[in-house]
């Protein structure tokens, strides 16, 4: 009897589905652009370069690198973890170094720029663990440049310190990207 029941109570259900009122034919949804959608979802990040020319705080790192020919090498295969420093933090060095820079001393820009990018992929998690791992005297970072800084937690936050003595916070993690991962920083790392 009580398969019966559940039986009947199944198909008065399908029943009543059956006779449910079609939606109407355009009704705020659309094939095409749900598809669309879920292909973007799914799409895997652009190259490092890309990704930093997709956000509007790293127009000046962008100009830099390109105005330095890093693009193709940033590009490239990789894995590359770039510590990127954002406008406000280009904005800290004076207008006329930063001009000089980036129009007839290139060479040294290109260099300061290598001096924020490490081969490999190192995400955050990574990253805090060495620090972690490596006690007081902060964990090491060699950049591509040859050059080293230096990384501690400070107040919860991971702070870089690079071979000037100068330092930059870590203000954003893991910004994916298809060659490697950007981590946001405030203030721009010096070699020497």
């Amino acid at each position: 009897m009580k398969k019966l029941t559940i039986a009947l109570a199944s198909a008065a259900s399908l029943a009543i589905a059956a006779c449910a009122e079609e939606p109407a034919e355009n009704a705020g949804y659309d094939d095409n652009a749900a598809a669309d959608q879920m292909a973007n979802d799914d799409a895997a990040p652009g190259t490092l370069v890309e990704v930093a020319q997709g956000d509007e705080t790293f127009s000046t790192l962008v100009s830099a690198v390109t105005a330095a020919n890093l693009g193709e090498t940033l590009s490239g295969e990789g894995p590359f973890t770039v510590f990127a420093p954002t406008n406000d933090a280009f904005a800290k060095i004076p207008e006329a170094t930063l001009t000089e820079l980036t129009t007839n001393d290139t060479e040294t820009l290109g260099s300061i720029l290598a001096y924020h990018v490490v081969e490999g992929n190192v995400d955050a998690a990574t990253l805090t663990q060495a620090i972690t791992d490596a006690g007081e005297s902060g964990y090491t970072i060699n950049t591509v440049n040859g050059g080293t800084l230096t990384a501690n937690v400070v107040d919860g936050n991971v702070v870089l310190t690079d071979a000037a003595g100068g330092t930059s916070t870590v203000t954003s993690t893991d910004v994916a990207a298809s060659n490697g991962v950007i981590h946001v920083i405030d203030t721009v790392l010096m070699p020497q």
